[in-house]
């Protein structure tokens, strides 16, 4: 028989379909199982107007076989077939998609149908170098056979077979030195590639399993006897078929939720919080989510990778895609399946389309939500999860701007030095009496340190409460919020801003208070000038303090980058010069403050240099910085003690 050279380009579209568009070579199992699929569907469709048909659902199946001999794997089906038309057509020309046709002839019946672009099927020829074909259609009397080598052509003839349905024959490439295609000839291959990309295909995917088992024993059995074991073959299905998250969830048990995350995602502990999400409408898809009750090792690492697995009408598109995940939700795992999504031609990445934003949109919403209703009604568990994953929604927060701010604002936790255990900002809020002005804040290294520094103690004395905050990013965090909602004593809308302890003017003297400092700094200009000159640079300014109660001197910052602040940036490359604005604030009715006078009236200004690098030093130590001399402070205590 004459062979028949493909339509047009399609030499080099063939080549391209081959060599070009899929990365993976196992998918090839992937797109004819598909393939399969819609040709039963196709039937079955059928079958529910036409009685004729004779099947119902359970009558369909994929069938593998494999024959390692002749280096062949069968994939057959009993579904819809091929007339020699057909054949001709759907293979013949390349991206010509049957099942396109299928779902554009019945697009009100909302058919649920895999392929669209009609290339899948050459995807066999990166692993096989003769594909033979043998289909008979549905209602016909004929049979036909159609087999390619590749990009040179096909051949078409007549063929026998019994039934209705199609029968594609690959003959599997020998091994080379790169590509192992003996591996789509093993048992345990074949069953690995079904189980990750089919293992959801609504038929069972059926195929001959080698299996052992003990003989019978004999009767009577000898003393000297031992079990003797037998190999034989059985047919199994190899595909799970109905996915979990298509089954109402109250026909689900949370053990089995749990066991299908462990297994899928292959975590040791159950999830604390299992999301079950459906829309249909603008988006149209299943997902099944979970969050972690545990921090996966590499979780702030490059080697993390977000996303979760993409299904389309319940096969495997890709493990992890990250589009659907906003950066703050990294962390949840799961699975998403829609027949809507716009994938590119090769089904292995997704078009970036309205509609995948729209699911995106959708899922974070869900997952905010869900998060918010563990907060709300399992306090303990959601503590549990905000050691492991809270420092992510406070980067989320702090990211972009500021963008996602209001979005997970009423997730975040921090550590109240009032009530001794974590807060959220709304509980703070709540509890604030009418009077105070700022919700206050001390960032840190250790919530024991920040709840003795002299200017948390000021505010606390005052019946404020104080956020301990011991993250780096924590203060960044809410520096990019600025302000929180809060009504006002009528009732009104309103906002509160946040304030570090450490900061300017916090909000809690009286003008009295504010008056008389300013006129003790400006009677001790002269001294404060000199102090500032021996510190050579290392302060803005000296200047009367309003927040020192017991304490001698401490530390704040002028303008808005805080000493903690400071101390996160110099640790980032690049970023080793960044300094707060710093002022060394002098409590007046503290002794050393005497001490300090009697020295500048007596003239001595030695002893002022070493009282001015002391005090500072020890301001430092009182915010958990560094001191810049440690030997000279040792030697400025000494002296100052003979």
């Amino acid at each position: 028989m004459a062979k028949k050279e493909f339509q047009a380009e399609s030499k080099k579209l063939m080549d391209m379909m081959i060599n070009s568009i899929y990365t993976n070579k196992e998918i090839f199992l992937r797109e004819l199982i598909s393939n399969a699929s819609d040709a039963i569907d196709k039937l079955y469709y059928k079958s529910l107007t036409d009685t004729s048909v004779g099947m119902d659902k359970g009558d369909f199946r994929i069938l593998l076989t494999r024959d390692k001999d002749s280096r062949t794997l069968t994939i057959s089906d009993n579904g819809i077939g091929m007339t020699r038309e057909e054949l001709e057509q759907n293979l013949g020309t390349i991206a010509h998609s049957g099942s396109f046709d299928f779902k554009k002839d019945n697009k009100d019946e909302n058919i649920d149908i895999i392929g669209q672009f009609g290339v899948g099927f050459y995807s066999a020829f990166m692993v096989a170098d003769k594909v033979t074909v043998i289909s008979k259609a549905y209602g016909s009397d004929e049979a036909w056979q159609w087999e390619s080598s590749g990009a040179d052509g096909y051949e078409l003839e007549p063929a026998e077979k019994e039934t209705a349905g199609t029968d594609i024959i690959l003959h599997i490439k020998p091994d080379t030195e790169t590509d192992n295609y003996d591996n789509f000839l093993d048992e345990y291959g074949i069953v690995a590639i079904v189980k990750k990309y089919s293992d959801y295909v609504r038929y069972p995917i059926q195929m001959e399993r080698e299996k052992s088992r003990q003989k019978p024993e004999p009767d009577p059995k000898p003393d000297d006897y031992k079990p003797e074991w037998e190999t034989y073959t059985e047919l199994e299905t190899l595909n799970s078929m109905v996915p979990i998250w298509k089954k109402q969830k109250s026909e689900v048990t949370d053990e089995e939720y749990a066991n299908f995350y462990k297994d899928k995602f292959s975590d040791y502990a159950d999830p604390a919080r299992v999301i079950v999400s459906r829309t249909e409408g603008t988006a149209n898809y299943n997902a099944l989510l979970f969050v972690p009750s545990h921090r996966p090792y590499d979780f702030y690492t490059k080697d993390y990778e977000k996303g979760l697995a993409l299904y389309a009408s319940g096969v495997l598109i890709m493990e992890k895609c990250a589009d659907l995940l906003p950066d703050y939700f990294s962390f949840v795992k799961g699975i998403v399946d829609s027949q809507d999504l716009s994938l590119n031609i090769s089904r292995e990445m997704l078009q970036k389309d309205n509609q995948l934003k729209l699911i995106h949109n959708a899922l974070e919403k869900k997952i905010k939500n869900e998060l918010h209703a563990m907060l709300a009604n399992d306090r303990e568990k959601y503590e549990s999860f905000w050691k492991e994953f809270g420092r992510q929604l406070k980067f989320g927060a702090y990211s972009d701007y500021g963008m996602h701010a209001e979005l997970l604002r009423d997730l975040l936790l921090f550590w109240s030095a009032k009530e001794q255990k974590m807060v959220t900002l709304q509980e703070y809020v709540d509890k604030m009496p009418a009077e105070q002005k700022y919700i206050y804040f001390a960032a840190g290294d250790s919530t024991d340190r920040l709840a003795k520094l002299p200017a948390a103690e000021l505010v606390m004395d005052k019946g404020y409460d104080v956020l301990l905050l011991t993250e780096d990013v924590d203060e960044f965090c809410l520096q990019i919020m600025r302000t929180y909602p809060r009504k006002d004593a009528e009732g009104k809308d309103g906002t509160v801003e946040f304030k570090n302890v450490n900061s300017g003017d916090l909000g809690l003297e009286t003008e009295d208070e504010k008056k008389a400092a300013e006129e003790a700094t400006t009677a001790n200009k002269a001294l404060f000038d000199a102090m500032k000159d021996a510190l050579d640079g290392k302060v803005k300014e000296v200047k009367v303090s309003t927040r020192l109660k017991d304490h001698p001197v401490c530390l704040s910052a002028d303008g808005p980058l805080s000493i903690e602040m400071e101390k996160v940036l110099s640790k980032q490359p690049g970023s080793e010069g960044v300094k707060s604005d710093k002022v060394l604030e002098l409590n007046v009715n503290h002794p050393v403050f005497t001490v300090l006078k009697a020295a500048q009236e007596a003239g001595d200004t030695e002893k002022l240099k070493k009282y001015s690098a002391l005090l500072y030093a020890q301001a430092q130590l009182i915010e958990g910085l560094p001191v810049d001399d440690p030997a000279a402070y040792a030697e400025a205590v000494c002296s100052l003690m003979q």
